[in-house]
């Protein structure tokens, strides 16, 4: 694999992960009273546990992206 290569993986990578966090955070706002019901029937989470574990799941998802995804795009341009 060539790292022109790689850094377009990183990158399509990155752009599909941050696809996934516009949708995350759109259905948790569209749709959030049927996502608390939703896990509600699997999970006893009151309003404030169902806000808290989206934000840190996002919040950590998003991290990730940067750690897992761009950092390593970055290093590769300046390499490259």
């Amino acid at each position: 694999m060539s790292m022109e290569m790689a850094r377009n993986a990183l990158l399509w990578c990155a752009v599909l992960n941050y696809g996934l966090v516009v949708v995350w955070f759109w259905l948790y706002v569209l749709a959030r009273e049927w996502l608390y019901r939703l896990w509600g029937r699997w999970f006893r989470l009151t309003a404030e546990q169902f806000d808290t574990i989206n934000f840190a799941g996002l919040a950590l998802y998003k991290v990730g992206i940067l750690l897992f995804n761009l950092v390593p795009y970055v290093a590769l341009r300046i390499v490259g």
